[in-house]
């Protein structure tokens, strides 16, 4: 089955916690929970969009603070959880499902937790209530930068797609001097060379010190890339007596292409318009920063007694 929903995991939290009748860490509460829901050992393992927690431990974390906020769980210390008697009584005379707004009704302090709070003129704003199918607020972090990223992704290659041959090798040239290659710009710089096929045709240094060389080919394409003309780029390897190559294209490659790439003895890396996005993205090329955010959390080491 997918991975439960908050509302899907409040109440088994709170029964687990009520079975158990002591103070439990968080950790054995993602475990011990975990096989009442006959999740797969990919549905335990996977990520959030940000990649920074397992998406199973975000849900049940966020569940037991929502009891705990709502005062049916209490917490002496950031990772122990224990239910109490109002946990007890919810159990017994609550739903069957513990959502956002059964909470905010059977606590004040709930209800405050969740609400905006009021408005400069002392208006109290009212929060609509959530989907049954809410997300923790980490995921909705990491699926609004998710969107984000797909927004820009697609914004990157519509003015790739658009700029001139010329204006595209320098793009090239900046993504890979960013990348750490070609030594200094100076070097990078030396990569290209002027054709009329709209893409480049040059070795730029792997590293520092030109230890070694990496051949290089851009085509600034919108049809698929092909075997023939990987194949070719091969051939081009073998006439600089080089090992290893980068083709870059702005649309991307047949799978006959990809696996020709795969079998030969010479290291080729193939990177689609997809990945090139990525990359510029990753290594600021041709973006910029407009906002920044940064989330914050509550130092408890800070409040610990001498």
């Amino acid at each position: 089955m997918a991975i439960p929903n908050l509302d899907e995991i409040r109440r088994p939290a709170l029964a687990l916690l009520a079975e158990r009748g002591t103070l439990t860490k968080i950790g054995d509460v993602f475990e011990l929970l975990a096989p009442r829901f006959k999740l797969t050992e990919d549905e335990l393992i996977e990520l959030l969009p940000s990649g920074t927690q397992r998406k199973w431990n975000n849900r049940v974390n966020w569940s037991c603070f929502d009891l705990f906020k709502a005062n049916l769980l209490e917490r002496p210390n950031k990772v122990c959880y224990q239910i109490n008697e109002a946990g007890r009584k919810a159990l017994k005379d609550g739903p069957e499902q513990i959502t956002r707004k059964y909470l905010s009704k059977v606590s004040k302090n709930f209800e405050e937790f969740v609400a905006p709070g009021l408005t400069p003129g002392g208006t109290k704003v009212v929060m609509p209530a959530p989907e049954p199918t809410e997300r923790t607020p980490d995921e909705q972090i990491g699926m609004a930068m998710e969107t984000i990223d797909r927004f820009l992704r697609s914004d990157l290659l519509e003015h790739l797609s658009k700029v001139k041959p010329y204006r595209f090798e320098q793009v090239v040239i900046d993504l890979l001097f960013a990348m750490g290659y070609g030594g200094s710009r100076e070097e990078a710089a030396q990569v290209t060379k002027r054709s009329g096929d709209e893409g480049i045709d040059g070795v730029i240094n792997e590293d520092r010190l030109g230890l070694d060389v990496i051949y290089v080919q851009a085509k600034r394409w919108k049809s698929t890339v092909g075997r023939p003309d990987v194949q070719g780029f091969v051939g081009a390897l073998a006439g600089k007596q080089a090992n290893k190559g980068v083709f870059i294209t702005t649309s991307n490659f047949s799978q006959e292409a990809i696996q020709f790439a795969r079998s030969i003895s010479q290291k080729v890396i193939l990177i689609d318009g997809a990945r090139l996005a990525d990359l510029m993205i990753e290594h600021s090329v041709g973006v910029s920063t407009t906002q920044t955010f940064t989330i914050k959390r509550v130092d408890s080491d800070y409040f610990e007694d001498e």
